[in-house]
């Protein structure tokens, strides 16, 4: 009967409908921009450093809207603010897809941010509400794997599309990407549920639902040092994991020389194994904690950048990949749980929006500095090496984080 009870708890349904979100908000929302890049340059005649300021659009969007969208969830509820949220993203892409020149392409991935940040932050932060912290590490990682299947979907379907349609292939893959997303915002709009209490159940692994207080403070989340200090790792993540995630298929076909076919190939194994590296890490962290869990992560991404710019064979280009897909999204997922951890289901929306703030900051500064470098240099291997630094600044500050005493 417990294991019945275990799978049957409408949590589950919370969390797949949830996953769902994340493929759609992040992993077709940003990462679709990394396979149909080098197609969308060519046409558009883009230049490196528009390339990466179309890139810094999306993360300014996304950074501009991560308050405010964990502020609305935080006062309206999750799933309106999901659900609205996922058809702008769904639009949008719709809408990169007609784009003719730079500035239509930059304004609507700007548009593509903002619905991001407001459909990414409010799920990320239904974990805290709907599981106890003993398994929230493996919730927040089963919900940005949602990231992982999109790129394993996107690996092998963007290079047929441009196959089939070498003329417009990349305006194809924005339609359909948009089309599906809004197919997704649907199924949030009708399965999610803000918290336990709506459904009579307490939280899974808890033994009784959190208090909702009506009252919301700035002050709590601006003021908590351990916010900070996480919001402070997050920052060496999102600048350097992006410029690896952005410049990953123009770097291996444009100054490696693969086919786009072969980079598709690896994009799409970075994809397979990152399948379970949220959940896995996101449960080893519930294990061992949260501090050495994120040092381990940002220790094998500062070696994968490493990696990847300065062994240029199919070795280094493989070994890089496996590396960094057996820990590309573990860092959100164990930063999530970390947040709720610190701060409790109530402001979990608000705080989570306020490290994924810096967490944008540092995506909006790497693509145009990456892309600088790389018009600057001839090269991405200077760029990949200033990620690596980045990763292990990461690294140590994870092992200066304290945990906070009272743990919610």
């Amino acid at each position: 009967m417990a294991l019945l009870a275990f799978r049957f708890h409408y949590g589950w349904v919370v969390l797949l409908t949830g996953f769902l979100g994340v493929m759609g908000a992040l992993g077709f929302g940003r990462f679709a921009y990394t396979p149909i890049l080098p197609s969308m340059k060519e046409a558009l005649s883009l230049t490196y450093a528009q390339m990466g300021w179309i890139g810094t659009g999306n993360f300014v969007g996304y950074l501009t809207f991560s308050l405010i969208g964990g502020y609305l969830a935080t006062r309206l509820g999750p799933r309106r603010v999901i659900s609205i949220s996922l058809v702008l993203v769904g639009l949008s892409l719709i809408f990169t897809g007609w784009a003719n020149s730079f500035a239509m392409a930059l304004v609507m991935r700007t548009l593509t941010g903002i619905g991001s940040a407001g459909s990414n932050v409010p799920i990320m932060a239904l974990a805290s509400a709907w599981f106890a912290s003993r398994r929230r590490g493996l919730a927040t990682g089963v919900l940005v794997s949602g990231s992982s299947i999109a790129l394993l979907i996107l690996g092998p379907l963007v290079p047929y599309i441009l196959k089939i349609f070498p003329d417009g292939g990349w305006r194809v893959s924005w339609y359909l990407l948009g089309t599906i997303t809004l197919g997704i915002a649907l199924l949030n709009y009708f399965f999610l549920r803000n918290r336990p209490e709506e459904k009579g159940l307490n939280p899974i692994g808890g033994t009784q639902a959190p208090l909702w207080p009506g009252q919301f403070s700035w002050k709590e989340v601006y003021t908590s040092v351990h916010l900070w200090h996480l919001a402070g790792i997050f920052f060496t993540f999102g600048f350097s994991y992006i410029i690896f995630m952005q410049f990953f298929s123009a770097y291996l076909i444009n100054e490696a020389g693969l086919s786009p076919e072969r980079a598709g190939n690896l994009l799409m194994l970075l994809g397979i194994l990152s399948i379970f590296c949220g959940p896995f890490w996101g449960a080893v962290s519930d294990f061992i904690g949260r501090k050495y869990g994120l040092a381990l992560v940002l220790l094998a991404q500062g070696i994968c950048y490493l990696v990847f710019g300065l062994i240029k064979s199919e070795f280094g280009y493989l070994l890089s990949t496996i590396l960094f897909g057996l820990t590309a999204w573990s860092v959100p997922s164990i930063i999530s749980a970390a947040v709720g951890d610190a701060l409790g289901p109530t402001l979990a929306p608000a705080g989570l929006g306020f490290t994924i703030l810096i967490f944008g900051i540092g995506q909006a500064l790497a693509p145009p500095i990456a892309g600088k470098i790389a018009d600057f240099s001839g090269s991405f291997t200077p760029a990949f090496v200033l990620a690596a630094f980045l990763a292990f600044s990461g690294m140590a500050g994870a092992l200066l984080w304290r945990m906070p005493a009272a743990k919610f």
